[in-house]
This record gives structure tokens, sequence and C-alpha cells, in this order.
């Protein structure tokens, strides 16, 4: 099991920038506006049988200037580029060269995108049959961008947002799924807060439209067919849908915060994650309950919001977990935003921190009864994410002072 928990001596982390292009709109007042009327954006046609959350349509152009960067971007890189300069702006420091050239940036990534038109060109033509020797290398050399070995790379995301934000500090990336974003964020608090880093730029994107993951997913029988419901309703028709999201947040010590009169949306003060080995029932209930006793002492008002895929056997399990914990209301991030994978994580962190700055837990959406309404302003939020397959995360998010 590994953790990073605020330690003696150590700085406070704040999340002083919050960034998120997902499909129910683009920034902090359209997706906050979206939870508060209840509104769920799916399609339930154009990826027959499966059911997808599609991104919000959205003006690239205003963080992507330049058409030629964005022509050499798949949409999973779009997105990701697009929400990290989001959150460059709620922080406040978008065009300031000095804190850019320093700031780090921890990314979590799946693999990248392929191109189907060139997929789909290569298998047809071997179909046909009667291909001269070297065919299918001539094809991948002639047809594949510059940006593509099979499929892009997954640091390419971290490049585009170092190349179009102008940032100038350390990056790394995380791949792994679900679990990739909460290591993500336990190394870039872990960096602050023992003074390694100033701040940090952290998160992820997905692009969920991808036919080629449906065909993928299809096969562990992972994906939500047929009729949208919310998750917890998801037990006799398990399965998760996918969902197109971008979510990026400026860590940042407090000290370093004040220096520049940055206020916080909240403060991250401890980021778990383990990988359960998930042989036996209840293993991954087990692990989380370790999780859970890994955080610091909770104290006053809190919630608990969950990445629950809706996949099974992990969501019961999950649901068993909460069950426990039955005086921490609880919402679920893939009911209204889908399953974003790699972004799962980072996107609970930033709901936290946007319901602990707005003073209130965004209304349940829920017809089973898991999810009730909460009463007052939360002080403290348990973000849990889950993987559908491997992988347990947990953080806590607090109130400043």
């Amino acid at each position: 099991m590994i953790d990073t928990a605020a330690k003696p001596g150590q700085t406070e982390v704040w999340i002083t920038g919050i960034g998120l292009a997902t499909s129910l709109g683009e920034g902090l007042d359209a997706n906050w506006a979206a939870l508060q009327e209840k509104r769920i954006n799916v399609d339930e046609k154009g990826f027959a049988p499966y059911i997808v959350h599609p991104l919000m349509p959205v003006t690239f152009d205003s963080q992507i200037p330049k058409k030629g960067d964005q022509r050499q971007m798949e949409a999973w890189q779009r997105i990701g580029t697009y929400a990290a300069g989001l959150a460059l702006d709620s922080a406040g420091i978008k065009g300031n060269k000095d804190i850019l050239s320093k700031i780090d940036m921890v990314v979590a990534a799946g693999g990248g995108e392929r191109d189907l038109n060139v997929d789909t060109g290569v298998l047809t033509a071997e179909a046909k049959g009667a291909n001269a020797p070297g065919f299918l290398n001539e094809r991948l050399m002639s047809d594949l961008r510059p940006t593509l070995f099979l499929a892009q790379l997954s640091n390419l995301l971290a490049g585009n947002i170092a190349i179009v934000h102008g940032l100038g500090g350390t990056s790394r990336t995380f791949m792994g799924e679900e679990v990739a974003g909460a290591d993500a964020a336990r190394i870039a608090l872990a960096r602050i807060a023992s003074g390694e880093s100033d701040i940090a730029l952290v998160g992820g994107s997905h692009n969920g439209e991808r036919k080629d993951l449906m065909v993928l997913y299809e096969f562990g029988d992972f994906n939500l067919k047929d009729k949208f419901a919310p998750v917890w309703a998801r037990k006799d028709h398990a399965g998760f849908a996918l969902g197109s999201a971008g979510a990026f947040l400026v860590l940042e010590s407090k000290a370093h915060a004040q220096a520049r009169g940055a206020k916080p949306f909240a403060r991250l003060s401890s980021v778990v994650a383990d990988l359960a080995r998930r042989k036996q029932p209840g293993d991954m209930a087990a692990t989380l309950e370790q999780l859970w006793a890994k955080l610091p002492k909770r104290e006053g008002k809190g919630a608990i919001i969950t990445g629950a895929t809706g996949a099974e056997p992990a969501t019961s399990e999950e649901r068993s977990f909460l069950k426990a914990h039955a005086d921490f209301p609880v919402r679920s991030t893939g009911t209204m935003f889908g399953h974003t994978m790699e972004t799962q994580f980072p996107l609970g962190i930033a709901l936290a921190a946007l319901s602990i700055s707005r003073g209130a837990l965004f209304p349940p959406n829920d017809s089973t009864g898991t999810e009730i309404e909460m009463q007052g302003a939360p002080t403290q939020i348990v973000v849990v994410g889950a993987g559908h397959w491997r992988g347990e995360g947990m953080a806590l998010v607090e109130a400043v002072g």
C-alpha cells in the first residue's frame, strides 16, 4: 500500500486551479449548473448498442490557438490540452512565464488513439488479398502521421500541454487506467508536501467516443449496452458507459500560493493507493477499508465522491464498502459523466474541491436511494477511485482553515 499524507513539518498543499471539459460542459460554472439541474448527456444511438457520454461542443481555439497544433492531436489530446489551459486560467497563471517555466506536470494518460481510417484501409486491402510483399509496412509508413506509432504515444499529451501553454518544469506520465490518475495526484502531492516542488499541474483526459476502445472493453464484457441507467441501478444490467472528459488541477504549496495572492478552492491532504488481488469476494472492499484507515483523522462534515464504474463485481464490492460508511452522503461521477478511466480520479478531486468552495455538495442523481441529500456545507470529502478491473485509490480533500 502506498500513501501520501501530510506529516509534521510538511507544507500544506492547496488546490488553486481547476479545469473541466466534460460531457456536461466546459468550465466550472457550466458543470456546476448541470449538476444542480441533474442533467445527464448520453448518446444511446451513435455507438449502439453501447452507451457513451459525449463531450459537449467546445471551442478549442480559445486554449489551442494554432490550427496546426490542433491538427496533429487526436481528440484525447485536444481535450486534455484544453482542460489544462482552463486550469491554468483558473489559477491565474496562464501566460505567467516565470511560474510556467518551473511548474511541474504529472499526467495520467491511456494508450493513444489509433487512426481507424488507416486500420480499416489496411484490413480491407488484406481481406481482398493479392498484396505485394511489404504492403503492410509501406501503408504504415505512408499513411500514419509522424505523431503515430501504431497508436499515439501516451506522453504526447504532456508534450502538447507543455508546447501550447509554455510549461518548462519536470514532466511525468502515468499509465494504468483508473489508478494512473490516483498515482498522478499522489506523486504531485508528495513532491509539493516535501518541498521538492512549489506548484504542479496534474490531471488527465479521455476520449470515450472511440470504437476501438468499445471493441477492447467488449472482450471483457465491460460495456453498458442498450439503455442508460444510473451506476447504482446497473447490478442486473452491468457495465460502464465510457465518457469523454478532461480534468486538470493546479496544486500549490500554501506559501507559494500566498506569496502570489492566490486563493484556494480547497486543500489536498492525502492520497493513498493500492492494488487488491481481487481473487476472492471481498478483497476489493477490504482494500478500500485499509485505504480509508490510512487517511488522516476525519473531522467535520464529510461526504464521499466515488468513481464507481457500474462494472461488476467491482461496483457491488464498492457498494459494500460504502454501506459501512453510511453516515457519509455519496455521489457517483459515473452516473453524470460516464466512466472516464484515467481521468476518473482527478475529476473526483476537482468536484470535491468545487463542492467545498461553493459550500454545498451537488444533489444526488440516483433512483435507488444509495445517494441521499446532504444538509449544510461539506468541510471534508473523500474521493474514491476503484478500477473496473484492478487498482484502488483514495484522497482526502478539505476546506482551508
